[in-house]
């Protein structure tokens, strides 16, 4: 999953920015914590860094995902 995360920024460039957090570290519990996620997940955030979309844990779907970017920059006007 960590590649098609990072795989997002070629998919979508210009338009998105991919990072991943070590869900052991501290300030990662806090994200996790925010997003409702047991252990881990996958969150889109906004230009103003508030979640617009996420899937808990081992429930992510990279198609899902994609879906997902892509609607959003749609109803942005990208």
């Amino acid at each position: 999953m960590k590649t098609a995360v990072s795989g997002l920024e070629k998919e979508f460039p210009g338009d998105v920015k991919a990072e991943n957090l070590n869900a052991r570290d501290p300030e990662s519990q806090k994200v996790i914590k925010e997003a409702g996620f047991q252990t881990h997940g996958l969150i889109i955030r906004d230009a103003y860094d508030e979640i617009v979309w996420k899937q808990a844990d081992h429930t992510v779907k990279i198609d899902e995902v994609r879906e997902a970017i892509r609607k959003l920059l749609q109803s942005a006007g990208s």
